[in-house]
């Protein structure tokens, strides 16, 4: 099903400088694009390539655009953010070509009567509901997933295969959860007396706001009193764990393998690398981004990109490097009494009398 160039722009904005009635299929990468193609240029090192492409149309910056007018012969689609408008032609190609979805309950789920359903959602088969669930117009839960008790799901939210959502957890609009995401399982919360563990019991839910989205496997723990927050916007990678009680901040993501621990407040608008890790009980300023691989142990009050590893190494250069770092504290100290026998020295120097030679 091809589009007309002229048709995109009005739908998505920009300008169009070449022909606007061109008719282009999808968008395919620089290198692979032909002429039913439409591709973009981020990245202004891949000019060369960009004027070489075979696509139809590029979607590029006005500074791009000036050079590739000699280099290129199709059109251009001259916008302020490439990549961003990249992603939602993508998103307006996909839905040409998107499934309807079967409304209704499958014969299989098993539906507590007490659920609220919304007559335009979709149930799939051997999906499990408790009691008191409100589900809102649009949402698709497909096969397998369980539901828990007093949870709400917002309108036209997806979940895939095998999402375990548990009881009293709640989430809004335009949320996608892919599958083995576990939400509201209990949180890690022990109290130690007498070299044994204690469990405390945890009552708080897990809160979450409209347009998240949480990749397979990734586990958000239910709150010990109160509950775990997630607001707006916020993207989780997959298999991320987010302790009890944390606060992530609106518009923030996180790469896979992250792990937060319990009762960490995190801002808006951060960006966390992928394995990077967050101590509990610490606090993250907006705008902060943890490169991947950092342990992040001390509270963060300032904007700005964050680095805690040290580089990578030949196995016996690292072992040489761990042993001068250990040996740092009697460096240290043998530099001070070396400063202290120079300073003694010079004084010393300073105080003797020169003789009148004259």
């Amino acid at each position: 099903m091809g589009v007309r160039l002229a048709d995109l722009v009005e739908h998505l904005g920009g300008s169009i400088s070449g022909d606007a009635n061109l008719i282009v299929a999808g968008i395919a990468p620089l290198e692979h694009a032909d002429a039913s193609s439409i591709t973009f240029l981020s990245n202004p090192k891949l000019r060369k390539q960009a004027g070489d492409t075979l696509a139809a149309a590029i979607i590029v910056k006005a500074s791009d655009a000036e050079f590739l007018r000699d280099q290129f012969n199709g059109t251009l689609i001259v916008v302020d953010n490439p990549y961003a408008y990249f992603a939602k032609a993508a998103q307006f190609f996909a839905a040409l070509t998107k499934q309807p979805i079967a409304v209704g309950v499958h014969p299989s789920a098993v539906v507590d009567p007490s659920a609220k359903i919304a007559a335009s959602a979709s149930i799939g088969p051997l999906v499990c509901i408790e009691a008191d669930v409100v589900i809102e117009d649009n949402v698709r839960i497909d096969a397998g997933c369980f539901i828990g008790r007093g949870a709400k799901i917002g309108a036209d939210s997806h979940f895939h295969a095998n999402v375990s959502w548990h009881h009293d957890c709640r989430i809004g609009q335009r949320a996608i959860i892919y599958s083995g995401a576990v939400i509201g399982g209990e949180g890690f919360g022990f109290a130690s007396e007498a070299g044994r563990w204690i469990k405390i019991p945890q009552t708080g839910g897990v809160a979450i706001g409209d347009d998240v989205e949480i990749g397979a496997n990734t586990c958000i723990d239910r709150g010990a009193l109160s509950d775990t927050i997630i607001e707006d916007g916020v993207k989780l990678d997959n298999q991320i764990q987010i302790g009890h009680n944390c606060f992530i901040g609106a518009n923030t993501a996180m790469a896979g393998c992250v792990g937060v621990a319990g009762s960490a407040k995190i801002g808006r608008n951060c960006t966390f690398g992928g394995a990077a890790m967050v101590l509990g009980h610490l606090t993250i300023a907006d705008n902060v981004h943890i490169s991947s691989g950092s342990m992040v142990s001390r509270s963060i009050n300032e904007p700005g990109q964050y680095t805690g590893f040290y580089p990578l190494a030949k196995n016996a250069d690292w072992e040489k490097t761990a042993v001068i770092v250990r040996n740092l504290d009697s460096l240290r100290d043998k530099v001070r009494a070396m400063e202290k026998t120079i300073q003694a020295l010079t004084e010393s120097t300073n105080a003797t009398p020169t003789k009148d030679l004259t």
